[in-house]
């Protein structure tokens, strides 16, 4: 049993999430996950990188903020709250022009308001290419 998630997690769960948004359209897929955090891996390629031939800023924080969000939501019941992003910070650590990127977001503090994840990227080498932490508000869901 998880210290964070509200339900059990699995891939099949996590990338159902993302199967007809913008993060699929990058190609990126969740391939691990743990107790207190989730994984994805996608490619940097004409969908991912920015004029001048690298990695775009935005693929970056678009992807931690997903993930972010996606992790926040599996901590609570969803039936009765939704998790939504109120703030969005990100140091960009390193260029890459190629090569599969790996993202892993963990939580900083998960609490009955607010919560706060942490996204690291890294490149195939394991060097840091962005930091960024998202805050959610955790608020009732609106009825269905």
């Amino acid at each position: 049993m998880s210290k964070y998630w509200y339900e059990p997690v699995s891939l099949e769960l996590l990338n159902a999430v993302n199967d007809r948004d913008m993060i699929s359209r990058l190609g990126m897929v969740y391939t691990d996950f743990s107790d207190d955090m989730i994984e994805a891996r996608f490619e940097i390629d004409e969908r991912t990188r920015q004029p001048f031939g690298l990695l775009h800023g935005g693929i970056s924080c678009a992807v931690s903020e997903s993930m972010g969000s996606v992790a926040a939501n599996l901590c609570v019941d969803r039936e009765r709250f939704v998790c939504v992003g109120i703030e969005l910070n990100a140091s960009h650590l390193r260029g890459a022009s190629s090569g599969t990127v790996r993202a892993r977001c963990t939580p900083i503090r998960v609490g009955r308001s607010t919560q706060v994840w942490q996204t690291d990227l890294f490149d195939e080498q394991d060097r840091h290419l962005c930091v960024s932490r998202l805050t959610v508000a955790v608020v009732a869901a609106e009825p269905r």
